[in-house]
Parts: structure tokens; sequence; C-alpha cells
């Protein structure tokens, strides 16, 4: 992957209130499985100071909440820009089939992450086995969404004929007024059920019956941009089009604004003393979200079936699955908040 990234536009005032609901995700459902979680595990709070709060695109403060469970406790209120203030956004499509990997961002499919091109672009009938695919015209240059409406009605699921073949790209101006607000329970709850998301990357995550109010996105980062459920790519390229993410694995639409499907390394990090993998978000339950390699490359080898583990520094926490799986956390071991 490349190092030049196109900076996008500071997003300003208008509050839209998400406790992770919305979201142009793939798993509008969750689900719950009979999990068996020591209660007694050690939990560790919520670091308030890890987060990029000095730009002014996050925000914290301490509101009392109700969990899942009933618990009725604090939350960390964090309001954010949808805007990383600790890396550029962008880019996503090339322009032209002869652009390099500097000109366009990634594509995730079978556990393997892509440059988005030119030449993955013009391969693209290649790549999916598939005829239909000419992303391109004449000249070599990309059929590419020009406006915010075009943005929008590509990203609907029943996205008409008129935008097959077309890269969609989503720009920071087209969410200018947006922030999102999300609750996260200071002190874990640890709780005997853990709750499954309906999917997850890679060959598909754990199943089971749906479970009303659970949220679909998984966590935030520490810059306060949403680690977001898996992006419905079968969709998305059912319909012959294409939504790149740019190299830190994020992309937008007009209701998330600019979110997360994947963990590439781009956004802040906690270094640990230990060498342990670096902390780099907090999931809704309020457990902590780690890279997946530790300092010397090693993988976590006794993970859950969410993704998590526990240690005497850390308690109970997750680490983020590997990139190309489209995925971050396969589910909450703690409970999260619930709207009122």
């Amino acid at each position: 992957m490349k190092n030049t990234l196109i900076k996008g536009a500071l997003i300003s005032a208008l509050i839209v209130i998400v406790i992770s609901f919305i979201s142009c995700s793939s798993d509008d459902n969750t689900s719950a499985t009979d999990t068996d979680t020591d209660t007694d595990s050690q939990v560790v709070t919520v670091d308030a100071t890890y987060f990029t709060t000095d730009s002014g695109s996050v925000t914290i403060t301490t509101v009392p909440c109700t969990l899942s469970d009933g618990t009725i406790t604090d939350c960390y209120q964090i309001v954010t820009s949808s805007v990383p203030s600790d890396h550029a956004m962008g880019p996503w499509c090339p322009d032209n089939i002869s652009d390099t990997a500097d000109n366009g961002g990634i594509w995730l499919e079978g556990g393997t992450v892509y440059d988005v091109d030119g030449a993955f672009i013009e391969n693209l009938a290649t790549f999916y086995n598939d005829d239909n695919w000419m992303m391109y015209d004449a000249n070599g240059d990309v059929y590419i969404t020009a406006t915010e409406d075009d943005c929008i009605n590509a990203a609907n699921p029943n996205v008409g004929e008129e935008y097959a073949n077309f890269c969609v790209e989503c720009l920071p101006s087209y969410i200018a007024d947006l922030t999102q607000t999300w609750l996260i329970p200071i002190t874990p709850v640890l709780q005997d059920e853990a709750v499954l998301f309906a999917t997850a990357g890679g060959a598909g995550g754990p199943g089971g019956e749906p479970v009303d109010e659970v949220p679909s996105t998984r966590g935030l980062a520490l810059n306060g941009i949403e680690f977001s459920a898996p992006a419905p790519t079968d969709n998305i390229l059912a319909a012959y089009t294409l939504a790149p993410f740019d190299d830190a694995g994020g992309h937008i639409n007009v209701n998330q604004g600019y979110h997360y499907h994947a963990a590439t390394g781009f956004s802040t990090k906690i270094v640990q003393d230990d060498g342990h993998s670096a902390l780099i978000g907090y999931a809704l339950d309020g457990h902590g979200i780690f890279e997946l390699e530790d300092e010397a490359g090693n993988l976590p080898s006794d993970l859950d079936e969410l993704r998590g583990h526990t240690d005497d520094t850390r308690g109970y926490h997750y680490h983020v699955d590997e990139a190309g799986n489209n995925n971050f956390i396969n589910g909450l071991k703690g409970a999260y908040a619930v709207s009122e």
C-alpha cells in the first residue's frame, strides 16, 4: 500500500445521535449464543485520555447510562466529527487505468488486501471471472461517482443499473455537518451470555437468534472513528460497483460519515510496555480493542470466538481480525449502553 493520502475536510456542527444502529454494514441483525463467560475475570476501565481530543474532533463527557443487562452506571459520551485527526482520508478510486497505487485505495477480498490501482480496475473482469466488468472508457478513464446524489444512490442496496461499473467515491465535503455520539461504559460489565454479531469477516461469523437493540458497530478507534461491521461487499459487487477503502481501511457514506472496515495500522495506538499488541480503540462494551500482532509479530493463540482473551494487565480484551477479512471482532462479552 502507498503512503500518499488526500487530506479530507474538517467536519462541523450538526449532531446525529448514533448508538451504532445505522450502518452501511452487512449485518442489520445480531445474535446471541450461550458462550460461557467468567464474570469474575479482571476488567480494566476505559482510559479517556487515550482518545485524540486535542484537535476538537473528539469530545468526551461522563453521563449516567443504562446497560443492556439493566445495570445503571456511568458512561463516556463520546461526540466525534467523523473525521480522523491523526491521518488523512482517501484516495479511493483511481482516475485512469494507468494510475499507480498512490492514486487509489484498497479492496478486501478473500482475506487479502489488494491495491485499487489502475491495473486492478482494468483487470476486474479477470479478477472476478465476469466479462460484465468494464469500469473505464476508451481512454482508460475510470467511471467514478461525481456528486453527493451519485454517492447516495450508488450506495443504495437497490442501486439502479445506471450505476453499474462505477467506482463509488463519497467525499468528506458530503458530511461536513455530521457528528456522531456514542456511549461506552466506563467500567465494563462482563456477562454470562456473550453476544455474537450475526455476520463477521472471513468465512463468516457465528449465528443465532436475533436480539433486540444489539449494536452492529464494533467500537471506536482512539481517533473517534467507528469500527464498523463488515462492508456488504457481496451487494456492492452484485451491482457491478466498487466502493474502495482508503489505505487506513475507511470510506464514507452520508449516514455514518468516515468509518473503518479494517485495521491497517494508520490510526492512533497506545504501545504496551510488555510488548503486547498496541491498543487501538474500545469496543462498545468498554473492553479494549488491540492490534492483531504483538511487537515481535506474533499472533495470539488463545482467542475465544469473540476474538478476545484475558491477561493480568489488560483484563478481558479483543484483538482485531486480519485486515483482509473485512472484520474487527465477532461479538461483545460485556454489556453495552442502550437507548432510553
